[in-house]
């Protein structure tokens, strides 16, 4: 009989109040001899680059599903819990689970990357921050089974794992625990990340990740007007079209690649919104590039300029099912009944049989709320006159940072405001 596990990534974003913080600067990683395995640093600046680079081969894939839908999601919530689940694999299914998220074993031994996700939480988590960032991980256990207490140690010390038992046998009543978790932790914008779950199912990892900022200037209501946005060269939507005029804030006009990006920081806290703004036709040009490099070029080159910006409101979503995208990055025996799980349990046959993400942003006036949830069921005056004006009335990226440890928290493209 096959052991089905699922594991369930769940991530929320809710950011309010557009915040331009004047001369704010980013805190230099603390190292500590903690931070150190074998001579290797395992803060959470040395998961960046990795981090960054499955979170745009992701989004390259989602986007080439349908290349005109919305595309959102939380590539922090599906690395982490992928990070998770191969604490538990062995031999070739974690290995192949750590190179699809783009880790290079070589440099990076697993040891470290486990490290360095459990300096990250900690970093994301810590108190006195002014926004609220909480991550939290728990793995739902069938009542006949027991985690291996080398896995479950692991578990909460590196990820702060919650062990939760339920009654796979009852499927309805496991689904309602599993679901109401991840709405709870997602603040009540994911609802139903799981249904259908399969007798079979042993075991479901979950991961949830809730943001909530303040911008420090909000648009004014009375600046948002209908306007049109234009989804292609054949069709427009009329929109509410918000307006901030002379704002200053980092900007950088990419030439090369024919687009505009715009950095919108929030309040008192190191967190920013990127936004991407392709020339129109460039689209495909610039989802090509999306790599480490350029989004460290884009950061390089910001330049504090006033512009005049305008934003439609919008809201968007994502359902996906992971298993055969991350099966093009790799992750493929995990799926497999060759997969090896051993070291999360004694139950054999342990595979993943589903991997599903969900994922909200709605920005108006006030700010940005949105919310992510992934699954993977294994089962001046003078001034004014030089102003620029940058006019997002046409597709564009979103891409939200924890700047002071490089992570991707969200990711996303803004097809069509319209579209749900």
């Amino acid at each position: 009989m096959s052991v089905l596990l699922s594991l369930l990534l769940g991530a929320v974003l809710c950011s309010h109040v557009l915040s331009l913080p004047e001369g704010t600067t980013t805190e230099p990683e603390t190292v500590t001899q903690e931070d150190r395995v074998n001579n290797t640093l395992v803060g959470p600046l040395s998961l960046a680059r990795s981090n960054t680079d499955f979170a745009f081969s992701l989004y390259k894939l989602l986007a080439a599903q349908s290349p005109e839908t919305n595309v959102i999601f939380s590539p922090l919530s599906v690395s982490m819990a992928l990070a998770f689940l191969a604490l538990g694999a062995r031999g070739h299914t974690q290995t192949e689970i750590l190179q699809g998220l783009k880790f290079n074993l070589t440099e990076t031994p697993e040891a470290n990357i486990h490290r360095g996700f459990q300096q990250l939480l900690r970093h994301l988590s810590r108190s006195g921050m002014p926004l609220q960032l909480d991550v939290n991980t728990a793995v739902f256990l069938d009542q006949q089974l027991d985690l291996k207490e080398g896995f479950r140690e692991e578990a909460r010390e590196l990820y702060a794992a919650d062990a939760l038992s339920a009654d796979f046998q009852d499927t309805t009543a496991a689904e309602k625990l599993i679901n109401d978790y991840v709405e709870l932790k997602t603040r009540g914008k994911i609802k139903e990340l799981v249904k259908g779950l399969d007798t079979e199912t042993r075991m479901v990892l979950v991961n949830c990740l809730f943001f909530k900022a303040q911008w420090k200037t909000p648009f004014d209501p009375h600046d948002t007007r209908p306007s049109n946005f234009h989804v292609s060269k054949s069709r427009k939507v009329e929109v509410p079209m918000m307006n901030a005029k002379d704002i200053r804030v980092p900007y950088f006009r990419d030439e090369a690649l024919g687009c505009t990006v715009v950095q919108l920081p929030y309040k008192a806290s190191s967190a920013c919104a990127l936004l991407v703004l392709p020339d129109e036709g460039h689209m495909a040009k610039v989802e090509a590039a999306l790599l480490p490099g350029t989004l460290q070029r884009w950061r390089d080159s910001l330049e504090m300029r006033t512009i005049t910006l305008r934003l439609p409101k919008f809201s968007v979503s994502g359902d996906y099912d992971l298993k055969q995208v991350l099966a093009l990055l790799g992750l493929r025996s995990v799926f497999s009944r060759d997969a090896d799980l051993s070291g999360l349990t004694h139950a054999k046959n342990l595979h993943v049989s589903q991997v599903v993400h969900k994922a909200v942003m709605d920005v108006a006036e006030e700010g940005t709320e949105a919310a992510a949830a992934t699954g993977i069921k294994i089962m001046p005056a003078s001034a004014r006159l030089h102003y620029t004006f940058v006019n997002f009335n046409r597709p564009f990226l979103v891409v939200l940072l924890s700047e002071d440890t490089k992570s991707i928290l969200f990711l996303g493209k803004v097809a069509d405001p319209q579209q749900a």
